[in-house]
């Protein structure tokens, strides 16, 4: 991926050098039996917490969420969490991330001036380990990246990243920079979701859902449509700046929804596959969905929850 020519964002706190605020740490929530979900400090959407999502406390249907046992996390005072540089942050990865967002929120501006309605981006918080996550709580590395509705920001350890390649192996080399845009992009996606009321109306219908397996079927849907929507900012990117996009990088991510699909997941924690307790979607959908968005250039297209998507 091509990104010199990124226009910067300056909506970027960067707390990457606060030290995180206790009780966080490296590592992910490990499954466990049954289809059950990880159990940490901090829960998250996903079996391991590293899939992209939105905060648990939000979609609080849509996963298992466990809160006992072990240390409870420390939280960051409000001064520690108003500590972080403002600005686009100059270092490597920092500037990567500035010119993402820069450049997700100009394509989003046109495309909501298109139909006639104001577009504001999403914020994006760095940090390592832990940090304030504001209204959503503690932010920890073991969630991965999520965003948090009511702040509409997004909460990102920039070691995540590393994991994705080492870990997870989800790309690799140079590849690895797009993974990491369309990572934004798909949080970007959720923010998306938020401006447009989907956010809101998923949140009642899961507290209103009769099953655990029915709550998850809406956050399902919710994540596919936030690939998608990660993928429609491809396409248009790719329109506006030809070329930014390097031979391997559709590739790569295309590997990384493989990676972070709920059946891949669960048949490496246990060795067997819980649809019933998918959150984010099975690799071929996420992979379909994410191409549909990109072939597409839709928002229209990205109908997740019409009769007969899924």
């Amino acid at each position: 991926m091509r990104y010199d020519d990124f226009r910067r964002s300056d909506d970027i706190e960067d707390r990457r050098d606060d030290g995180g605020g206790g009780g966080g740490g490296g590592g992910f929530g490990l499954p466990m039996g049954g289809g059950g979900l990880g159990i940490g400090t901090v829960i998250v959407l996903g079996l391991i917490g590293y899939a992209f999502g939105i905060d648990p406390r939000i979609l609080i249907g849509g996963a298992e969420i466990l809160t006992g046992g072990g240390q409870a996390p420390t939280y960051q005072t409000d001064r520690q969490a108003s500590s972080g540089k403002r600005g686009a942050p100059t270092d490597e990865m920092g500037s990567m991330i500035s010119g993402v967002l820069g450049e997700i929120d100009d394509r989003w501006s046109e495309i909501f001036q298109a139909s006639g309605q104001n577009y504001t981006g999403p914020k994006i918080v760095l940090f390592r380990n832990a940090t304030n996550g504001g209204r959503c709580g503690m932010a920890q590395s073991a969630m991965g990246p999520f965003y948090c509705p009511p702040d509409r920001t997004i909460f990102l350890d920039t070691g995540f990243f590393r994991e994705v390649e080492t870990r997870f192996r989800g790309c690799s080399g140079n590849a690895c920079k797009f993974t990491a845009a369309y990572i934004i992009a798909h949080e970007a996606g959720h923010h998306i979701q938020n401006l447009l009321g989907i956010i809101p109306r998923v949140t009642r219908l899961q507290q209103q859902a009769g099953s655990k397996a029915e709550a998850n079927a809406l956050q399902v849907k919710v994540e596919l449509q936030a690939d998608c929507l990660s993928g429609v900012w491809v396409n248009r990117e790719e329109k506006k700046r030809p070329g930014f996009l390097e031979a391997g990088d559709i590739d790569a991510a295309l590997t990384t929804a493989t990676a972070i699909g709920d059946d891949t997941l669960q048949r490496q924690a246990t060795g067997r596959v819980v649809p019933d307790s998918f959150t984010h979607g099975s690799a071929a959908q996420r992979k379909q969905w994410f191409m549909t968005g990109y072939k597409q250039g839709t928002v229209q297209g990205c109908n997740t929850f019409g009769a007969g998507a899924l």
